[in-house]
């Protein structure tokens, strides 16, 4: 700021030293209008941009003033200025060069009757400063000049709404409160740390300074950073605010929210000021912009915003009002010379004064300026629906300071108000009944898992071995056998063993017979006796294991419950084999069969060791190579001790006690890490119990091989199963996921499609009940259209063609149906039906939209030519009715949604008794318009209709304030002859199409003079057309304003 402050210091003092004081040249040679902008490539309201639509802007007033006998035009004089010398370019350095251009045009006297611009504040303040400024009294008009040091200025005029008026909609807007709005305290305002543009750097000044009405009013917070931002965002319990002020573009709020989850919640609101921007009245909404409110100008544009500066469709809002602001002094220069001749070319033809309290029409719309010269409107409030779409919600009059409510029943992410000011500081009802209910379900838990530990510590004291009375042991139902045979398969001999089973406390048992059977077991046996026995003789089933990890697993829950039992009081197995290994309900292999010693003898297996084969007696060294008998079998998936070389047991037995005699592993085909545990199972058989490592040893080298297997240390068979079935599960989520996609993406194909059909409400209804009731409609309007001399276009047309020529114009009227809120009802042959106020109704608009659209429709007419036939008038009657009507959905196959009632019919007549390029519209449909703010212009007419008699009926010929470029209707003579000859007229299109005449002329330089001129005389022959087809103009006696 103290940059500024210098920069207008010597502004001042050059106005000092070199303006002198003189007043504006008197107006005698002509209406001189000087333009002082800034001149780049940047800038959208470089005088590059602005200077077509001021002379756009002459041509036109130059049309008014001929039309009212005025002898005077209005001249422009340019005055470009630049900054690029400057280091920091653009508005910032502006505030001397726009002095500077000022100064010399009153040293030159070619100072003239206004001055339009500039748009940067820095440039205007100097200018109008009341103080140091030149006091010039020449009316001075800015599309811009948005800073509040600029308010309340002698001399100038303000087209766009300046920071003052945002300032005060948002004092006014936030202590508003309805059914869907809250009033408001506070707020945060983002003032964003990039370049902004000229708009943004000033609305958020506004709110920013501390001594703004804004400040006064609200509690207000200013981030400047985007870290400041995301932290208040993501820390609701500090936050003073739920409503967040910035000013740019949709992709602004994308940028501000930077996919945070936090900014999307539908506790915090966005309020995006984005005033010179159309996009939320012809674009879809994204998902980003839901909990986001628009600040905008209303729909009342007579162009689309195109910002692409290096296109040469270049349209903005500063443009469009500098071209508006040529046209207010045109207007008020011819006011003063109606009203006072005499004063014709006097001095006081521009005062300021003039320019205050005055409205008129533009290309942006109305304008009403205000006692300051500054523009009031009626700003929109823009929400963005749970189906993406944007949608009004609130409207602001700048003039009152009052807010309208648009939508009453908004569907929007909020649910049915909008955000309170401030975050909810207490729990909500709900939330502490939640609290209630955990507590009391944690303190619920606790007791029943008290109770669970004292009846599980009964219950593992009462299963603890002791004595059953055989009065206790029931024998089993009749259906269930006593005693069951089981089957086991030996490599020598298959064996049955019998076992018996008994019915105790509910539950089958199975018996075993004991050496002590009066069960008066010392302490000892007791902790002997701590798990059933199962036969020696049983083997693993074929399919238990499956790959290498699960051998390892299982391996490895082998020697870590080994490594357990020897560091325990037990010590020594003794009996371990593969038949004591076993498989709990958790998948986890556990050992039994220990314990026993006392009572049971160790017996010589294919599992003992060769020293305990020879002498009998445990250790754990012979522990360990059971062990490795057990890791063969799993590793080969054989039979115990398996040998290609010996198969019979007692060979194997008495070989081993011999010499060293081991079961076959074979090296020579094992991959790596096979051989790797190859080799810890040869160390463990070895002959030399010292030199077998023990079981701790052994599970750390288990261990370090799953590691390398899967990146995991120790995991178990379960384990193993578990990570498997994890990964069947992701694979098989993210299968499902992609299915899940395309099933979307194919219903949403297939939703577009119906809605395409069908009205979306209709559609639902069909997809959830299968039918759709009829419905009665109180007011609709109903809009019938067909070509005029279709049978003759067709008679001289091939199929193809007349397809092509139908398909062009109805491709232009869909294009045109989708701005407005109507529905396309059908096409059937050259007849196009349009309903409005059905299936949504919506109040008075369905009158106003489907006259907007059939002025649009016939618009667009006056510009079609046919493919086939260039040269031939397409004209088209337009019949408009309003009335009660029934609507429903006809039929199974392919359905239609179709309209009854006399309504229908009436329009239809309405169409068929009108005239071509007119739109005739019933007595119904203008006393609707008539209840609408919208003024559309009509002439009346007697008509007779088909079983209605003679009625009352008009012309619609356009809208107040709206350029819909309609074409001339023919007169009634001119149509007659029209259809007289519109046959002749086509045979002769034919023919010079068939001769190659009617494209344009392009002579070569070889041809002959003769064929030139025959070329030429063709051309002119085809270019001057019937005199009944130029279109007639007829005074409009009978127009009348609504």
């Amino acid at each position: 700021m103290g940059t500024w402050r210098w920069w207008l210091f010597l502004c001042a003092l050059g106005i000092i030293l070199f303006a002198p004081c003189r007043g504006i040249q008197n107006c005698v040679d002509g209406i001189t209008v000087n333009v002082i902008l800034l001149e780049d490539e940047v800038s959208p309201w470089s005088l590059k941009f602005v200077k077509g639509e001021i002379m756009k802007a002459i041509e036109t007033d130059a049309i008014l003033n001929e039309g009212d006998d005025l002898k005077f035009n209005i001249t422009p004089k340019f005055g470009g200025f630049n900054t690029t010398l400057y280091r920091n370019r653009g508005c910032r350095n502006s505030a001397c060069e726009g002095v500077a251009q000022l100064t010399q045009l009153m040293n030159s006297s070619n100072l003239g009757c206004a001055v339009l611009g500039p748009t940067c504040t820095y440039a205007t303040f100097p200018m109008v400063d009341a103080e140091k400024g030149l006091k010039l009294s020449t009316p001075i008009i800015s599309a811009g000049s948005f800073g509040m040091s600029c308010d309340f200025a002698l001399n100038l005029q303000r087209l766009l709404p300046p920071a003052r008026k945002i300032s005060n909609f948002f004092i006014h807007f936030w202590k508003h409160s309805n059914t869907i709005k809250p009033p408001w305290e506070t707020a945060y305002v983002y003032k964003t740390h990039k370049e902004n543009t000229e708009d943004c750097f000033w609305y958020i000044n506004a709110l920013d300074v501390g001594s703004g009405m804004f400040a006064q009013n609200i509690t207000r917070t200013v981030l400047r950073k985007p870290e400041e931002l995301r932290e208040v965002i993501a820390s609701p319990q500090n936050r003073t605010s739920n409503l967040f002020i910035i000013c740019g573009s949709p992709q602004d709020v994308i940028e501000v929210k930077n996919g945070s989850k936090e900014a999307d919640s539908s506790e915090i609101l966005f309020l995006l000021i984005d005033l010179y921007n159309d996009i939320y009245y012809n674009t879809s909404s994204m998902p980003s912009m839901k909990n986001v409110l628009v600040l905008t100008m209303p729909n009342t544009r007579n162009y689309t915003i195109n910002n692409d500066l290096r296109s040469n469709n270049t349209m903005n809002d500063y443009m469009a009002a500098y071209h508006d602001a040529v046209l207010l002094v045109g207007k008020l220069i011819r006011e003063i010379v109606k009203t006072n001749q005499s004063s014709e070319y006097q001095k006081e033809y521009v005062n300021v004064n003039y320019f205050r309290n005055v409205s008129f029409e533009g290309s942006a719309g109305t304008y009403k300026l205000d006692e300051h010269g500054d523009r009031d409107v009626d700003l929109s409030v823009i929400y963005t629906t749970t189906d993406n779409e944007y949608e009004l919600l609130f409207s602001f009059d700048t003039e009152s300071n009052r807010t309208k409510v648009v939508e009453t029943n908004p569907s929007f992410i909020w649910g049915n108000r909008l955000p309170n000011t401030k975050p909810d500081q207490d729990l909500p009802i709900r939330d502490i009944i939640v609290i209630m209910l955990a507590v009391t379900v944690v303190v619920v838990t606790t007791i029943a898992f008290i109770f669970y530990r004292q009846n599980r510590r009964d219950r593992l004291v009462r299963k603890r071995w002791s004595y059953i009375p055989s009065h206790l042991i029931t024998l089993l139902e009749n259906n269930e056998l006593n005693v069951i045979s089981l089957k086991i398969e030996d490599e020598r001999k298959k064996m049955d063993f019998k076992i018996r089973r008994a019915l105790y406390d509910k539950k089958i048992v199975i018996l075993k017979e004991l050496k002590h059977s009066d069960g008066n077991f010392n302490e000892t046996q007791r902790v002997e006796l701590n798990a059933y026995v199962l036969n020696d003789k049983i083997s693993y089933p074929e399919e238990t294991f499956l790959d290498w990890e699960f051998k390892i697993s299982v391996m490895f829950d082998i020697a870590k419950g080994m490594s357990y039992l020897h560091a325990s009081d037990i010590q020594v197995h003794g009996r371990l084999k593969s038949t004591n290994c076993v498989v709990d309900n958790r998948m986890v292999v556990k050992i039994t069969d220990f314990g026993c010693n006392s009572f049971l003898s160790p017996g010589k297996d294919l599992w003992t060791a060769p020293e305990h084969l020879r002498k009998h007696g445990t250790s754990q060294k012979g522990d360990v190579y059971s062990f490795s008998i057990i890791s063969q079998e799993i590793v080969l998936r054989k039979s115990t001790f398996y040998s290609e070389c010996c198969s019979d047991r007692e060979e194997k037995l008495s070989r081993v006690i011999m010499s060293f005699f081991r079961p076959d592993l074979n090296f020579e085909t094992a991959s790596e890490r096979e051989s790797e545990v190859y080799m810890m199972i040869k160390s463990c058989w070895d002959e030399d119990p010292e030199k077998r490592p023990d079981f701790k040893k052994i599970e750390i080298c288990l261990g370090k091989i799953i590691s390398k297997i899967h990146n995991q240390d120790n995991e178990s068979y379960m384990d193993n199963m578990i990570r498997r079935l994890q990964n069947y599960s992701r694979n098989l989520e993210h299968l499902v996921e992609e299915r899940t996609v395309l099933y979307k993406s194919e219903r949403d194909r297939a939703d577009c499609l119906n809605f395409m059909l069908l009205p979306r409400p209709v559609v639902k209804s069909l997809k959830e009940t299968g039918m759709v009731e009829p419905e009665l409609y109180d007011e609709v309007t109903v809009y019938f259209s067909d070509i005029v001399g279709f049978t003759t276009l067709c008679q001289y047309s091939t199929p193809m063609e007349v397809v092509d020529m139908l398909n062009d114009i109805y491709k232009g009227f869909d294009s045109i149906v989708d701005h407005h809120d109507v529905y396309k009802v059908e096409t059937i042959g050259d007849a196009y039906m349009v309903a409005s106020g059905l299936p949504n109704r919506n109040g008075n608009r369905h009158a106003v939209d489907i006259c907007r659209m059939a002025l649009e429709i016939l618009a667009f007419m006056g510009t079609f030519q046919l493919r086939h036939l260039p040269g031939i008038p397409v004209w088209i009657r337009i019949g408009v009715h309003s009335g009660p009507c029934a609507a429903g959905v006809v039929g199974l196959k392919m359905p239609r949604y179709c309209l009854f009632g006399d309504t229908v019919n009436t329009a239809s007549r309405m169409e068929s008794t009108g005239h071509p390029l007119k739109i005739h519209v019933s007595e119904p449909t203008i006393n609707i318009l008539q209840r609408t703010h919208c003024m559309y212009e009509y002439e009346i007419k007697e008509s007779y209709l088909k079983g209605e008699g003679t009625e009352t009926t008009y012309w619609l010929t356009g809208e107040t304030g709206k350029d819909y470029d309609l074409p001339t209707p023919p007169t009634t003579e001119n149509f007659q002859r029209l259809q007289q000859d519109l046959a002749q007229m086509i045979l002769s299109c034919l023919e010079r199409r068939s001769r190659g005449s009617v494209r344009r002329r392009t002579p070569l330089s070889s041809q002959s003079t003769e064929d030139d001129k025959e070329q030429d005389s063709e051309v002119e022959s085809e270019g001057e057309h019937p005199e009944y087809l130029q279109l007639a103009t007829v005074d409009n006696t009978l127009s009348t304003f609504l």
